[in-house]
């Protein structure tokens, strides 16, 4: 059941995270533009290493559709891709912590040169401007509000995780007896 009820959040969750991408995409012609040059492409986003303990994640396929968007493949993941981004999940807290901290995780990635570079471009030059979407729902006024309150939260969780991020990188390592670990492993 446990399972099910993962699989079932994991559904949800690529589906709200397409939304809010095609969301972005949409608000830049530029953006939009490029992807239609890759139409019926298939990216897939894999996380290897990922720890046994919790529910398996499943791979992310996703389509781009002839307006530039992209479409969430589900169960319907075709069997051939065209570019695969592989991610190190095997610590996912530090890697959380890494791209809130807004540094960008390194990734392996195959296949189509041209695809990934363009994809590469997106993820360089595109942002979501929150305030914008905020003005629409309450106003000029309370939306650059909310937004500064944002920011300043924002760069306080950011500089957090920065020095987390360094104080986990060089905490020496000890043996269950509390002992500091003796060299590499």
């Amino acid at each position: 059941m446990f399972h099910a009820l993962a699989a079932s959040f994991g559904s949800a969750l690529a589906q709200r995270l397409t939304l809010l991408v095609n969301h972005v995409l949409a608000g830049e012609a530029v953006a939009t533009h490029k992807l239609r040059a890759h139409n019926g492409r298939v990216l897939r986003l894999r996380l290897d290493g990922w720890p046994a303990p919790l529910p398996p994640l499943p791979d992310l396929a996703i389509r781009v559709t002839p307006a530039g968007l992209l479409e969430w493949c589900g169960a319907d993941a075709p069997l051939e891709i065209d570019l695969q981004l592989r991610l190190d999940a095997s610590n996912p807290a530090l890697l959380l912590a890494r791209l809130a901290s807004g540094e960008q995780p390194g990734v392996d990635v195959q296949g189509d040169a041209q695809f990934a570079a363009d994809l590469s471009w997106l993820m360089d030059n595109l942002r979501w401007d929150v305030q914008d979407d905020l003005e629409r729902l309450v106003g000029k006024a309370p939306a650059h509000e909310i937004a500064r309150i944002g920011r300043l939260l924002a760069d306080g969780l950011r500089h957090a995780l920065r020095t987390l991020s360094g104080m986990a990188v060089r905490a020496p390592r000890t043996e269950p007896t509390g002992e500091p670990a003796a060299g590499p492993r």
